[in-house]
């Protein structure tokens, strides 16, 4: 059928390769190619992904075979979905997700596969047919989107690769709509793009074009549109042999090709011999690459049982709608921006030139109602035999579309509108330069009808000047007023029932949540009580979805309060997608939510003070003691297991928070709280000096342990630690870092070991010490981050501050004054609140008064033992005055003891002192002896004061006790 173009074509190959080579090889394998092709029984339909072209082809030649069995290159686990489309808005994609695997390597979770379509697309004409039309089968021949991963488990890389998701778009948006399919494995009909680096350079170049999608309209599409069967399918053929021939030899890629041919040939026959149909009444839809196929198994009458399908693995899959867009289809496929908008608008202006009745499904927003589908006639799918087309259409000269000046003119005019509307200051004479201008460039590149493409350039360079006066650049504007980004939307119907769910529970918001763009909530839960049960929902939504799907403006939810009002952006309709596989996670927000904190909290990664939050999490929105109770029990366990303190900061705020909740919300503490809390008392002591010397243990980190110990003290104690740990732990800690040091030395104040008088002093010497004023900052670093354990010194820290501004020389000072204030800053921000408020209490709060202002710390401080022993000097001796004048209550007290001595009388004055001292001095003896003090008796005259025999016997005894008596 084709001997008059192999022979032009060999003496073509001669006349440039100078005779037989690889050139004559290659031209004379293409025609091979599309000669089996086209021989073969069972009719082969190429196409190419989002081509109008294709699909203006797919309808003619479907209204005129009305083949029986329709087989299409998708996967074939996704047949179930595509009567769900007609409850859609496209663009749509037929996704299958796989949240838990088996089978896989554990890092590629989630696992997902989409195949976008679009109405001016090929693979939607013939699902169209198939579903809307009586006795038609449509059968997915495509591998299993487990098998998408499985073939590829060497290298993932190349699984995005061979499906058609190139790691960079040409001039791919970096827009939330191009976002919609996430990190997916995109799966399509029709990947038609060189695969040689050079040929596609080489046809760019000559073909005067920026990009392949700009190349493709000019040279394929606009050709092609008007053409007949025979010719469509040749030239088809033809263009994706040329591809496949010149592949570059990539092993793992072709691979992976020819065992995608083979599964579908494969899964062709069994359908062909379980059925008994004949091949004349199928028609095979795929990919131009693949029809011209060379593997063994090609054809109804290739080799067979020589390809064996591998099983499918143990993940579960579950499958379901999501919507697509123009953008994310141009981002996953390498497209350029704009290109499937382009071609949407080619497709609607085909319909219209060409009278194709194109096929829609029954029901799909925006479908004309049509007549009822009568059965096929018989005898209707009969094919002509082909004749070669090829010769004649490669020999006929490129035909050049008149100028549309009324388009163009029209194009001109609503761009600069646009551009006006978007702040640029266009004007009616920018509209006549981007008129003439796309000629200019149009007849630069050899036509002589301007592309959208030459449209483009044309409006970028005449209005967009020196910068973008908002937030689209003039090609944003062409693209949106070519056709705009399509945003598809998935109905009601398809949506999976966790969706469904929240849609219901969210109605009485009385919003349309299924619309893009952002809506406002308004919930009077005071005035309204249902609406806690949509406030409820909305916050698990919070938690589980982006942040843009559900903000709150007003209104919060933290432990042991509830909002009486609240305001919420609600974009629900935007990220449908993310709705859409919560779904995959269960069938209620609940079980979504408590899935995931299960996961969070057993994780391999897990963290005490992760395992903190989920709990804290389940009472906010799940309100689940059974499950707080769980994963509480199960952050001591995690807690005991770690050796480091990063997240110690962490775990007190959230161990404070839920102590403080459990005490002010139930009658007793959980059990698992009281256990934490003495776990982490214990484990806190171990670390903590090993956490004073470790350099990678921050200053707050180490505070944070001490907040627990100190904060904690009273509950650990009454539940059985021992506070002689704590003191060991603290006496053990020799830190060599200035901050930590200081930080140790709060610690010992706040232990009783160390005196505010002894703080004082050091932080006098080191101000004393040049060598050491440099690090001062680092000092008060410290000081500052110990009000989280001890706030009671936050004088102490507003007086070395002061200090240190009183004392230091100007030079000095200067310079200092910026490393103070970037210490404080970034390392104690949190605190610097707590000392500003003290040092408002402590200095005065007018000017005038800070003349005549003295610091507390300046004042001559009073020594309360020594006025006490002048008082006592200076008075009478004293008595029980008190038990002298109410003497029956002295004598009940006796009774009650047995005491039956009775009243001593004396004559003399009272002899001061205690009998009990008295009768047994060796007491008082070991004392003295203990204390070191060598003073014998003292006598005792009637000046003394009653009840101190201790000052009696030995003086200096009680003179060595004062100091520690001051402390306590």
């Amino acid at each position: 059928m084709f001997t008059a173009l192999r022979t032009q074509l060999q003496g073509a190959a001669s006349e440039f390769a100078g005779g037989p080579d690889a050139l004559e090889g290659i031209l004379l394998g293409m025609v091979d190619d599309v000669d089996r092709a086209v021989r073969e029984p069972l009719e082969i339909f190429p196409v190419c992904h989002h081509s109008p072209a294709s699909a203006l082809a797919m309808a003619r030649r479907l209204r005129e075979k009305q083949p029986k069995v329709v087989y299409l290159e998708l996967c074939e686990d996704m047949a179930p979905l595509l009567t769900e489309l007609r409850n859609c808005r496209l663009p749509v994609a037929v996704q299958a997700f796989a949240g838990e695997i088996d089978g896989f390597p554990q890092e590629w979770a989630p696992l997902s596969v989409v195949a976008p379509i679009t109405e001016a697309s090929a693979e939607y004409q013939a699902i169209a047919y198939a579903l809307d039309t009586p006795g038609v089968e449509l059968v997915l021949v495509d591998r299993s989107s487990d098998h998408v991963f499985q073939w590829d488990r060497a290298n993932t890389s190349e699984a995005a690769e061979t499906d058609g998701s190139p790691a960079e778009a040409e001039g791919a948006p970096k827009s939330e709509e191009a976002a919609l399919h996430g990190e997916a494995v995109g799966v399509e009909i029709g990947d038609l793009r060189p695969r040689f680096a050079e040929l596609e350079e080489h046809l760019l170049r000559h073909g005067k074009v920026r990009h392949w999608s700009e190349w493709w309209h000019q040279y394929v599409e606009v050709p092609l549109g008007d053409s007949d069967h025979d010719t469509y399918r040749q030239v088809m053929f033809l263009i994706g042999s040329l591809f496949r021939r010149l592949a570059p030899g990539d092993g793992s890629r072709v691979r992976v090709d020819e065992d995608r041919e083979r599964y579908m040939w494969t899964r062709m026959r069994e359908h062909l011999e379980a059925t008994g149909t004949d091949p004349e009444d199928c028609l095979y839809v795929c990919g131009a690459f693949h029809a011209a196929s060379r593997v063994e198994e090609f054809g109804v009458h290739g080799r067979s049982g020589a390809f064996a399908i591998s099983p499918r693995t143990a993940t579960t899959w579950q499958y379901g709608l999501i919507p697509s867009s123009h953008a994310a289809i141009e981002a996953q496929f390498g497209l350029a921006a704009g290109s499937v908008s382009i071609a949407a608008t080619t497709w609607q202006k085909s319909l219209t030139r060409t009278r194709v009745r194109p096929y829609r499904l029954e029901g799909q927003a925006g479908a004309r109602k049509s007549r009822a589908k009568k059965a096929l006639p018989a005898g209707s799918a009969a094919q002509a035999p082909a004749t070669d087309r090829l010769t004649g259409f490669l020999h006929q000269p490129p035909v050049l579309d008149s100028l549309d000046e009324a388009e163009l003119l029209g194009w001109s005019v609503d761009i600069v509108r646009a551009a006006r509307r978007n702040g640029y200051l266009a004007s009616t004479a920018d509209a006549i330069a981007v008129f003439e201008t796309s000629i200019l460039l149009a007849g630069m590149r050899d036509r002589a009808k301007p592309t959208p493409y030459d449209f483009q350039d044309a409006a970028v360079t005449c209005i967009e000047k020196d910068s973008v006066p908002g937030r689209r650049d003039v090609r944003r504007l062409v693209e949106i007023m070519m056709g705009g980004d399509r945003i598809g939307q998935v109905g009601y119907e398809a949506l999976p029932p966790l969706a469904r769910d929240v849609y219901d529970r969210l109605e009485p918001l009385g919003l349309k949540l299924e619309q893009r763009g952002v809506q406002r909530a308004l919930l009077d839960i005071a005035g309204r009580p249902e609406l806690e049960a949509c406030s409820d929902v909305l916050w698990m939504l919070r938690r589980l979805m982006p942040a843009a799907a559900a903000r709150p403006i007003m209104g919060e939810r933290r432990l042991g309060e509830r909002s009486i009002q609240e305001s919420w952006d609600l974009a629900l309709g935007t990220h449908q997608r993310a709705l859409i596989e919560l779904g995959y996670e269960g069938v209620s927000l609940e079980q979504v939510l408590e899935q995931r904190l299960r996961r969070e909290a057993y994780g391999p990664r897990a963290t005490t003070a992760g395992v903190l939050a989920a709990v804290e999490d389940t009472l906010l929105y799940l309100r689940s003691g059974r499950l707080s109770d769980e994963l509480g029990t199960h952050a001591l366990k995690v807690l005991a297991a770690e050796r480091s303190v990063d997240g110690a900061p962490e775990v007190l705020r959230r161990a404070r928070a839920l102590l403080a909740y459990y005490r002010t919300s139930r009658p007793e503490l959980p059990a698992w709280i009281e256990s934490f809390v003495k776990t982490g008392y214990a484990h806190y002591c171990t670390l903590l000096p090993t956490a004073f010397r470790d350099e990678d243990a921050t200053v707050g980190q180490v505070a944070a342990m001490l907040g627990f110990l100190f904060s904690m003290e009273s509950l650990a104690l009454s539940l059985g630690c021992d506070r002689t740990q704590l003191e060991l732990a603290v006496a053990q800690s020799h830190p060599d870092d200035p901050s930590k040091t200081a930080l140790l030395w709060a610690a010992q104040v706040q232990l009783g070991t160390l005196s505010r008088t002894e703080l004082r002093s050091r932080c006098a010497e080191l101000l004393d010490n040049p060598l050491v004023v440099p690090s001062y900052p680092r000092y008060l670093n410290g000081f500052v981050h110990a009000l989280e354990p001890v706030p009671g010194l936050a004088d102490v820290v507003v007086e070395a501050v002061s200090n240190a501004f009183g004392r230091l020389p100007d030079a000095v000072l200067l310079p200092w004054l910026p490393l103070l204030i970037t210490t404080l800053r970034k390392g104690a921000a949190d605190l610097a609140p707590l000392l500003i408020r003290e040092a408002g209490r402590i200095f005065p709060g007018r000017l005038p008064a800070l003349d005549a202002w003295i610091p507390p710390w300046r004042m001559p401080q009073e020594d309360p033992f020594a006025t006490s022993r002048a008082q006592r000097t200076a008075t009478a001796p004293m008595g029980a005055a008190l038990l002298a004048a109410r003497p029956a209550t002295c004598d009940a007290v006796a009774e009650l003891l047995g005491c039956e001595d009775g009243w001593q009388q004396h004559d003399a004055p009272a002899r001061p002192g205690a009998p009990l001292l008295s009768a047994h001095p060796a007491t008082c003896d070991a004392v003295a002896e203990l204390l070191g003090c060598d003073g014998g008796w003292a006598a005792a005259g009637d000046t003394a004061v009653a009840g101190a025999a201790l000052t009696l016997r030995h003086p200096a005894t009680a003179e060595a006790l004062e100091p520690l008596l001051a402390d306590r």
